[in-house]
C-alpha cells in the first residue's frame, strides 16, 4: 500500500491478502491553524496476489492503479499541497514524508514511488494508522481527508472504526471490482467522505474518474482540476478512436491529455484548434500510458484526436484548470440523492452545472450508471421542472433511475456538453412573493388590477457557452433487488406542472409534462382526469371525483408536452364557478402515479354592457331679441329640454 501525505493531501497505498487495495487521503485545512496553502492527506493501497482473480487480473489492476495514481499526482493535487507516501501489506511502510508540491520535480519524484509489485497480506487499519502518524508530524488529523481504495475483503476494517471517528478525518472510498470489502462505505458514511466504485470494465475509465473527483474542496476554484473528457473504447482490427474535446475560455491552464492502453502502444494523433499537430507525448510502456501537458494556456476551441490500435482497449482523459483567477470556470458537480437504494425505491441522479453563481441552461447532460455486473444504463438528465427535476432552468439537471439489475454497487458518471443553444442565465429580477390577482368583484362590479409586469426572457439570457465536462457522481449500493426477470413495480411519476385555463366560453385547456411508464421513463398507458368544485374533496377523494372522458387522450413519451381540451359535463360550471382539476397517470400493469398538483379555473362571464344611445344632434334654438330699454337688449335663447334661459348682454 502507498500513502501520499500532503499539506493538502496524504496518499496511502496498501496490499491486500486476497485482492489489491488502494486508499488515498486528503486532509482539509484545520480551522484552528492558519496556513498559506490548504492541507491534504491521500493514501493509496495497491493489492497483492489474489485467490479469486488470476495473476493477470491483478497485474492489470496494478497498472490501472499506477495510471490513476499518476493522474492524481500530476494533475489533481493542487500546487502548494503537501504530499507523502506510505506502502503497506500486513504492515505499513513510509515511502515519503510530507513534501510540498512547488514544481514538476516533486510530482515526478512521487510518481516514482508508486508501487510496481503487489504482495500478499493486507491491513487497511495499519495503513490508516501509519497515515495518521505521518500527518501528525505536521498537522492534527482533525479535518484531514483519506481516500481509501480496495478490491478485496478485509474483515478487520471495523477494528479501527472508533479510532477513525475520534481522529476527525474524512475518508473517501474507492471500491475496485466486484469483491471490494462490504464495510468499505461505512468509513465514508461515518466521516462524511465521498464513495466511488470502479469496475473491471476498463473502457468505462472508472478508476481515472474516481481519482479525478478527489480534488480538494477547500482550495481556490481556479486551482482545482477540471475533467473535460473521459472516454474509452475496445478496438478491433486496427480501428480508430476519433473525437473532439472543447477547451472553452473558462479553462485551459495546465491542460493534460492522458491516454492508456491494455496491450501495445497505440498511434496517437492530436491537433489543436488551429490544426497544428501536437507532439511530445511522454510514453510509459511499463504501466501502458502516455500523456502530454500543454504548456501555458491551451488554445480555446475544438481539439481533435485520433487513436489507432489493434484489438485492445484505449482510454482518453483530459483535464485542465481555470484560465484565470477572476473568470469562474464552468463546473459540473454530480451526485445521487442517497448512498443506498432499496428496490423498488427509485434513485435520483443530479448534475449541477454553473459558472460561478450563474446556472448553465440547455446543456446536453448524460449520466452513465454501471452496475457491479458491468451492465450500463444511459440517462438523459433534464432541467425541465418535471419528474425528478424540482425547478426548471436552475442549472440542476435530474432524472430517476429505476433500471436495477442486481444487488451491490453502482457507479455514476456524468457527461455535460454545451453547444450553440447553451447559455448562462442572468439573475431574475426580484418580485413580490404574493400571487398576482387580475381583479375582484365589489358590489357586483368587476374591479381590475393593473396588468402584471412581464419579464422579458431575452433580458435573462446570458452569454452563450460551448464546453465539455465529465464528472464522477460517486456510487451507491442497491439492495433487495430480486432475481431476473425483475418485476415492474415502478409507477409513473407524479405530474407536478399541471396548468389549466379557460378556452372560449366553456372549454378548459390543460397542459402538463408527460410522465413515463416507470417514473419518468417510457410512456404511460392512460390518464385519469378528475374535476370537482371542492378542492379538498378532489385531493382527499380523487377516486370519487367526477372523471373526464379521456378516450381520445393517448399519452406521449415521457417529458413530452401534453395538451388536452375538454368541456366540463355533468357538473355545474356557470358564471362564478371555481373548478379544480387533477391528473393521475396509469402504466400498463395498472400502477398509478400520485395525484398531480391541483390546477384551478374560474368561469367569469362579465355582464352585457347595454348599447350606447347615440347623442342627438344639437337643435337649432329659437333666438329672439327684445329691446325695452334704450341701450339694453335682452337676448332670449329657448332650449326645448333645458327650459328657458335669459341672458342680458350689451349690444352696442
Amino acid at each position: 500500500m502507498t500513502l501520499w501525505l500532503t499539506r493538502s493531501y496524504v496518499r496511502l497505498a496498501a496490499n491486500s491478502q486476497h485482492h489489491q487495495r488502494v486508499s488515498y487521503r486528503i486532509p482539509l485545512a484545520h480551522e484552528k491553524i492558519k496556513i498559506q496553502n490548504s492541507r491534504y492527506v491521500r493514501s493509496f493501497l495497491p493489492f497483492g496476489k489474489s485467490d479469486v482473480f488470476c495473476q493477470r487480473s491483478i497485474g492489470d489492476r496494478l497498472k490501472r492503479l499506477n495510471q490513476a495514481g499518476k493522474l492524481f499526482l500530476l494533475q489533481t493535487v493542487e500546487q502548494g499541497s503537501w504530499v507523502g507516501m506510505v506502502t503497506f501489506d500486513s504492515a505499513a511502510y513510509v515511502k515519503s514524508e510530507l513534501v510540498q508540491i512547488n514544481s514538476a520535480t516533486e510530482r515526478d519524484t512521487l510518481t516514482r514511488s508508486l508501487p510496481t509489485a503487489a504482495s500478499g497480506g493486507t491491513s487497511i487499519c495499519s495503513g490508516i494508522q501509519s497515515a495518521f502518524t505521518v500527518i501528525r508530524k505536521k498537522y492534527p488529523t482533525d479535518g484531514a481527508e483519506i481516500v481509501l481504495l480496495t478490491d478485496g475483503e478485509d474483515n478487520t476494517i471495523s477494528s479501527c472504526f472508533n479510532e477513525v471517528k475520534q481522529s476527525g478525518v474524512i475518508i473517501h472510498t474507492v471500491a475496485l471490482g466486484p469483491s471490494a470489502a462490504q464495510e468499505l462505505e461505512e468509513l465514508s458514511k461515518m466521516t462524511g467522505g465521498l464513495q466511488t466504485y470502479a469496475s473491471d470494465q476498463v473502457q468505462n475509465n472508472g478508476l481515472m474518474d474516481a481519482f479525478g473527483a478527489l480534488s480538494s474542496g477547500n482550495g481556490a476554484v481556479s486551482q482545482r482540476s477540471i475533467q473535460l473528457e473521459s472516454r474509452g473504447l475496445t478496438l478491433q482490427n486496427s480501428q480508430w478512436l476519433n473525437g473532439t474535446v472543447i477547451v472553452d475560455s473558462t479553462v485551459g491552464k495546465d491542460t493534460l491529455f492522458l491516454i492508456t492502453w491494455t496491450t501495445d502502444t497505440p498511434q496517437i494523433l492530436l491537433w489543436d484548434p488551429s490544426g497544428k499537430k501536437q507532439d511530445g507525448f511522454l510514453v510509459d510502456t511499463h504501466i501502458k500510458m502516455a500523456y502530454l501537458q500543454i504548456p501555458g494556456t491551451a488554445k480555446v476551441g475544438i481539439w481533435k484526436y485520433s487513436l489507432q490500435a489493434r484489438s485492445q482497449t484505449l482510454t482518453l482523459t483530459v483535464t485542465s484548470r481555470a484560465s484565470s483567477g477572476t473568470l469562474p470556470p464552468v463546473t459540473v458537480t454530480s451526485k445521487m440523492n442517497k448512498d443506498t437504494g432499496k428496490f423498488p425505491s427509485p434513485m435520483v441522479v443530479y448534475a449541477k452545472i454553473h459558472q460561478g453563481a450563474l446556472p448553465i441552461l440547455r446543456a446536453k447532460v448524460t449520466a452513465l450508471i454501471e452496475s457491479v455486473n458491468g451492465k450500463t444504463v444511459t440517462l438523459e438528465l433534464l432541467d425541465n421542472g418535471a419528474g425528478a427535476d424540482a425547478t426548471k432552468d436552475d442549472g440542476v439537471y435530474s432524472r430517476y433511475f429505476t433500471a436495477y439489475d442486481t444487488n451491490g454497487r453502482y457507479s455514476v458518471k456524468v457527461w455535460a456538453l454545451g453547444g450553440v443553444n447553451t447559455d448562462t442565465q442572468k439573475g431574475i429580477p426580484q418580485q413580490i412573493g404574493a400571487m398576482y390577482i387580475p381583479g375582484w368583484i365589489e358590489n357586483g362590479q368587476v374591479k381590475w388590477n393593473p396588468p402584471r409586469p412581464e419579464i422579458n426572457k431575452d433580458d435573462l439570457q446570458g452569454k452563450q457557452v460551448c464546453f465539455s465536462r465529465t464528472s464522477s457522481g460517486g456510487s451507491f449500493v442497491a439492495s433487495n433487488v430480486p432475481k431476473a426477470p425483475i418485476p415492474d413495480l415502478f409507477p409513473p411519476c407524479k405530474i407536478t406542472d399541471l396548468k389549466a385555463k379557460i378556452q372560449g366560453d366553456s372549454l378548459i385547456n390543460l397542459t402538463w409534462t408527460a410522465p413515463g411508464d416507470d417514473y419518468d421513463h417510457g410512456r404511460a398507458h392512460k390518464y385519469i382526469i378528475g374535476i370537482s368544485t371542492n378542492i379538498l374533496d378532489l385531493r382527499d377523494k380523487f377516486n370519487d371525483s367526477l372523471q373526464v372522458n379521456t378516450t381520445d387522450l393517448i399519452p406521449k413519451e415521457a417529458n413530452s408536452e401534453e395538451v388536452f381540451v375538454f368541456k366540463p359535463e355533468n357538473i355545474t360550471f356557470t358564471n362564478g364557478t371555481d373548478l379544480f382539476i387533477a391528473v393521475q397517470a396509469v402504466d400498463k400493469v395498472n400502477l398509478k402515479s400520485e395525484i398531480s398538483n391541483i390546477a384551478q379555473v374560474s368561469l367569469f362571464i362579465p355582464p352585457e354592457t347595454p348599447p350606447e344611445t347615440p347623442s342627438p344632434s344639437l337643435p337649432c334654438p329659437d333666438i329672439n331679441i327684445n329691446s325695452t330699454i334704450p341701450g339694453i337688449h335682452i337676448l332670449k335663447i329657448m332650449w326645448k329640454w333645458l327650459g328657458e334661459l335669459q341672458l342680458s348682454v350689451a349690444l352696442g
